[in-house]
């Protein structure tokens, strides 16, 4: 069994975010403990992709706090996130074609030995980190245009891995991919888990979501709409929450009643 932190790594605590006149985030909370994974889901247009890019410092937040180990940290830079331990693997992947496995792997990030990059010691870094992920690939020199799509989007997990993160972000990891390598994708977000990083898994597959995740955070019109364990809620309860189905003219008339009432029992 994987033991899931007491305190989360990563929480977020009333954050709203606004561009313009526009209101895209509205008092998002959310939290992410260490060997668990939670799916974030939610209609086109419901905030997923802006909350990542607060979490990742593309957009920092304007107003709420976002905590790091319990303590308030301020993320208003990519750089902030990776630092802290946020790494991020976004749906087109960014890797370089006309790169072998191992120069994608160190991009940016590449060992030295007097002032020289040590392909050596990156070669053997890359084939423990592999084989760590249970990654199979036909050789950590062959150019990352040779690969198929399921081993180039492993590549990147890989990639985000090198710093050590303790968050890993996945945006619609398996959207392109066939049901073979979509399931190598899966094997290898548990396999995450299981070393101990908190994930979020950004996902419009259902079906993928349950497979993996421990639990669901919906986001809807920019709020929150449901925080789900998987084993505990069912499929139809989850789309309701991402559909808004549960938000219609007789629940509102049940809440405005619900309301007046209690109004009603302070007044006494």
């Amino acid at each position: 069994m994987i033991h899931v932190s007491a305190t989360p790594v990563l929480a977020l605590r009333g954050v709203s975010k606004r561009f313009g006149a526009v209101q895209v985030l509205t008092d998002v909370e959310l939290e992410i403990h260490a060997g668990e994974v939670v799916a974030l889901v939610g209609d086109n247009g419901a905030g997923k992709s802006t909350l990542v890019k607060t979490i990742s410092g593309v957009h920092p937040i304007d107003e709420g706090t976002i905590e790091w180990d319990g303590r308030p940290v301020q993320i208003t830079k990519p750089h902030d996130a990776q630092n802290l331990g946020v790494a991020t693997v976004y749906q087109d992947l960014a890797l370089c074609d006309n790169l072998d496995v191992v120069a994608n792997l160190f991009l940016g990030s590449e060992l030295r030995s007097a002032s020289v990059l040590d392909e050596i010691a990156m070669e053997k870094r890359a084939k423990e980190l592999l084989d760590t992920l249970s990654i199979r690939i036909p050789s950590v020199r062959i150019p990352v245009a040779a690969l198929s799509g399921g081993q180039r989007q492993v590549v990147a997990i890989a990639r985000a891995l090198i710093g050590d993160p303790k968050i890993v972000i996945l945006d619609e990891p398996t959207a392109a991919l066939g049901v073979e390598q979509t399931a190598q994708v899966l094997d290898l977000v548990e396999r995450l888990r299981e070393r101990g990083h908190g994930v979020i898994l950004i996902s419009h597959n259902m079906a993928d979501v349950r497979a993996v995740a421990d639990r669901v955070a919906v986001l809807r019109l920019g709020r929150n709409n449901g925080d789900f364990k998987v084993a505990d809620t069912s499929h139809e309860t989850i789309i309701a929450a991402i559909t808004g189905a549960t938000d219609n003219a007789v629940t509102r008339r049940q809440a405005r009643t619900a309301s007046a009432a209690a109004t009603k029992e302070d007044a006494k």
